[in-house]
């Protein structure tokens, strides 16, 4: 069934402070999406307006997920996740100082997700050996690559449907950048997900998104119908790829 996320004309900021400017994006069913763009241009922003944690000011954003439509302005992050939507925050945000296990267990709250944890952790650990082998190890203490594996199945706990991916790479060796690329590739296809990938590195972000959108100080200012045009377009060039 559709798994999509629309975002229209948003506008959205702290306070004062106005960051997202008439932002629209859509990730049709089954799509990895790539949000492009260098730190500060808004793309955490935008990322966080779909999960309830900024309040636009403006526009909409909604989703369809099993064929039901439903607009996500005014609800909570909880009832957000609840829907089916997860997310794997720019700097990982794990709980240092639980175990592994204990932080995987704590992505599997909502209710849709608790009937199948047993089935959702063996997924994880099946995903990511390295999680199994350390399963009692403290999240804080492991490596960034192993943190990193970490966030994202901890995302995947939720049985979700639209994932939200922010900044995969922020912290990590070159090596490791592509292994986790190529592990939300892998993951997205084995449960059937709809990714929005909000991601600096272009090169990285584009052996997996089918398509994607360039962000620069708040506003779209362009939209790739493929990667193909992504690697055409002359602002990429010149900024992303050296041209």
């Amino acid at each position: 069934m559709a798994n999509k996320l629309v975002i229209e004309g948003v506008d959205a900021g702290y306070g004062a402070v106005s960051v997202l400017h008439n932002v629209s994006v859509t990730v049709e069913p089954g799509e990895t999406v790539a949000l492009l763009g260098t730190n500060g241009n808004g793309k955490s922003t935008l990322i966080k307006a779909v999960m309830g944690l900024v309040r636009p000011s403006k526009g909409a954003i909604w989703i369809e997920v099993d064929g039901q439509c439903t607009d996500l302005i005014g609800k909570t992050t909880e009832e957000i996740v609840n829907l089916g939507i997860a997310m794997v925050p720019e700097g990982r945000r794990l709980f240092p100082k639980l175990t592994v296990e204990e932080n995987l267990f704590l992505g599997a709250f909502r209710p849709a997700a608790r009937a199948a944890l047993a089935s959702n952790i063996e997924m994880a650990y099946t995903a990511f050996p390295r999680l199994k082998e350390r399963r009692s190890q403290l999240a804080g203490s492991m490596s960034g690559g192993e943190q990193q594996m970490l966030a994202i199945a901890r995302a995947l706990m939720s049985a979700p449907r639209i994932l939200l991916v922010d900044e995969p790479s922020v912290g990590l060796a070159p090596i490791l950048v592509s292994r986790v690329i190529q592990q939300i590739k892998e993951l997205k296809a084995q449960n059937n997900l709809t990714v929005l990938m909000a991601e600096q590195n272009f090169n990285q972000a584009i052996k997996i998104a089918d398509r994607g959108y360039i962000i620069v100080h708040g506003e779209i200012v362009f939209e790739g119908k493929s990667a193909a045009a992504l690697r055409e377009n002359d602002m990429v060039k010149t900024y992303y790829l050296g041209g």
